[in-house]
């Protein structure tokens, strides 16, 4: 039963419960019945607001493949999501690394370049969204004059890392 047949339901039944009382002309009423589907009114048309539909989504990225193309999968075992912003200065480097888990980036303000070696090179900028490459040696440098602020969601595992540096 929704929330809305259970108000209608409700309310009908405070209704139908009400003692009628007598005027001095003899005419029966209820005198609450008033009250009581104001009451009801408010109840049901709160319940219909509150049953709307949910709210339209901005879709930032929906994709199989990572931004070379690759497919990606979860780890096994039990799930592991870590959300983190990642800053960087102008000029600053990750330096060559790879993810083991699928990650999710938004650049939230600045301009990222990464180098995917013979996967080519891939410029990001504030409001772009990319499912990183996977298992694949990269390396990232702002290449802007700005700090680079990136949310980086990990879709990861327990006793999984998230990135392996190389040295």
């Amino acid at each position: 039963m929704s929330c809305l047949q259970a108000l209608d339901a409700t309310c009908a039944g405070i209704v139908l419960e009400q003692s009628p009382h007598q005027f001095q002309d003899g005419e029966m009423i209820k005198p609450t019945i008033l009250r009581v589907f104001t009451f009801c009114t408010f109840m049901v048309t709160s319940a219909v607001v509150a049953e709307e539909k949910y709210p339209p989504l901005d879709v930032l990225l929906s994709t199989e493949s990572t931004t070379i193309g690759q497919k990606f999968s979860y780890p096994d075992g039990p799930a592991k999501m870590t959300a983190a912003i990642v800053t960087m200065m102008p000029g600053q480097k990750t330096g060559w690394h790879q993810h083991d888990v699928p990650l999710f980036a938004y650049i939230l303000e600045g301009e990222l370049t990464v180098d995917y070696g013979p996967a080519g090179v891939k410029t990001y900028r504030s409001g772009d969204s990319f499912m990183e490459a996977f298992l694949t040696d990269h390396n990232g440098e702002n290449s802007g004059g700005d700090m680079v602020r990136i949310l980086a969601v990990f879709a990861g595992g327990v006793g999984t890392p998230n990135t392996t540096t190389k040295k």
